[in-house]
């Protein structure tokens, strides 16, 4: 038994050191990405129309969207999401069920909102699609029936949710990042809701839903000859409209970091978000390793914040970090549903891990198969019809070269850990954060008090209290 034994682990060794003597494969080059570019041509009303002929598969997509600039609702938040959900049901021409009876005949897939419509079939019936998409997007039939039967979902909904601490601490938190009037921190009331009525949607309808900022992307087994004539019997009719030109304060990053406290008595668990201020174009020079340091700090189960508040400590089922961008303002938000009696000590985590972030080399093992995850998740991505179409649009709305998504890897590629660190301390501004927390005051506060760090209280709704008395 000895002897078989030794002779294993000598076949073991010898097995290691002829695998180490080996020549070890080299990283393959990384794939070529053709993406086509779309054929275009511009409708009188403004319309810009894409088409991407691919003759792989006998399936056609269709992607209308509006890119307009976020609004503001008031005192009737709520209107466009009434709007959003009334579309599609049916249209002036045709009756709902009916509308919807020949969609399932056809196997198609048609979906509306009040920033577009998508609908997907097979390209034998693309032009009926194709006309079922822009009666429903264009002549759209809202109901006093359908407008009270989604009015009351939605006031169901928000009932559900007031003693979410989640849907409490989401509220507040972009209520605070960006003020309570600004298109990204108003929130749906009882009282907003109940102050819509079907004249208010139709009337958003006609403010926003126009050709103005419009773009249809059609990508699938078709023809440019053939579609563009029908595409122009759809939707030249469609009236030249202009959407309302609208300013807003532009939200402001807190002089100094601070804790936003909201009470929230029935809280086994404290929601904690630590909360900046963005501006991130995707052309900026700074957004692949704006957005490879944010995956790197929280992005997956390996990053800094899950590793420390989950895996080390035990804390929670997961913590997370996302970044928004785009031409409009958004934020960076690090967040995390923590026990409540540990709720000050995973606020240092928090801290600390974000201090490592701009103030640490990431190594480049770990950079390196990000990048990977990237590159791999891109390559999977760019043959579906969705993908390309979410592209052509993305270079038109975002003003990206033409090139961008053809340089992918390469600029992925190219992100240092030295660019890591840079974009890190440029958009994480540890001295000029929100940390939100909703949670049970009398239980949390004690320990949140002996950190130093100034705290403000806030009711559910962002408005300021005074400090809960126990």
């Amino acid at each position: 038994m000895k002897k078989t034994t030794i002779l294993l682990f000598i076949l073991f060794i010898t097995g290691i050191m002829q695998a180490q003597n080996r020549p070890q494969p080299k990283p393959g080059a990384s794939p070529v990405v053709n993406i086509k570019k779309p054929q275009t041509f511009i409708l009188d009303n403004g319309l810009k129309v894409m088409i991407v002929e691919n003759h792989k598969l006998p399936r056609v997509t269709f992607n209308l969207a509006l890119d307009n600039a976020p609004f503001a609702e008031g005192n009737k938040k709520g209107v466009d999401e009434l709007c959003n959900n009334l579309i599609g049901n049916g249209s002036v021409k045709i009756a709902k069920d009916a509308f919807n009876e020949e969609i399932d005949f056809l196997g198609a897939n048609i979906n509306f909102s009040s920033q577009g419509a998508y609908a997907s079939s097979l390209s034998k019936y693309s032009g009926r699609i194709l006309e079922l998409m822009a009666s429903g997007a264009l002549h759209p039939k809202f109901t006093q029936e359908e407008f009270d039967k989604e009015k009351a979902k939605l006031l169901e909904g928000l009932k559900a949710q007031e003693k979410s601490v989640p849907a409490i601490a989401n509220r507040v938190v972009d209520a605070l990042a960006f003020g309570k009037n600004h298109p990204s921190g108003e929130y749906m009331t009882e009282e907003t809701i109940k102050n819509v009525t079907l004249a208010d949607v139709e009337s958003n309808y006609q403010n926003y839903f126009v050709p103005e900022n419009g773009y249809l992307v059609i990508i699938g087994d078709i023809k440019y000859n053939d579609v563009k004539p029908i595409v122009e019997r759809l939707f030249s009719s469609w009236e030249k409209r202009s959407t309302p030109k609208l300013t807003y304060t532009a939200p402001q990053n807190v002089p100094f970091t601070q804790i936003n406290f909201i009470d929230v008595p029935n809280a086994v668990q404290s929601e904690i978000s630590l909360v900046n201020i963005v501006n991130l174009k995707m052309s900026d020079p700074d957004f692949f390793p704006a957005v490879i340091a944010t995956y790197i700090l929280g992005g997956d189960f390996n990053s800094y914040l899950n590793m420390n508040l989950r895996e080390k400590n035990g804390w929670t089922y997961g913590a997370n970090a996302i970044i928004g961008s785009g031409k409009y303002v958004t934020k960076i938000k690090s967040a995390s549903s923590v026990k409540s009696t540990v709720t000050d000590s995973a606020v240092v985590e928090f801290i600390k891990e974000i201090k490592k972030i701009r103030t640490e080399k990431v190594s480049p093992e770990l950079l390196k198969s990000v990048k990977a995850g990237y590159i791999g998740r891109f390559v999977m991505q760019v043959e579906k019809p969705q993908a390309i179409a979410r592209y052509a649009l993305n270079i038109e709305t975002e003003d990206l070269p033409a090139d961008f998504y053809e340089n992918y890897i390469k600029t992925i590629n190219a992100v240092t850990p030295e660019d890591i660190l840079r974009a890190a301390d440029k958009y994480f501004l540890l001295d000029n954060t929100r940390i939100i927390i909703a949670g049970k005051g009398s239980e949390v506060l004690p320990g949140l008090e002996k950190l130093n760090i100034p705290i403000f209280y806030f009711d559910n709704y962002g408005n300021p209290v005074e400090r809960p008395i126990y």
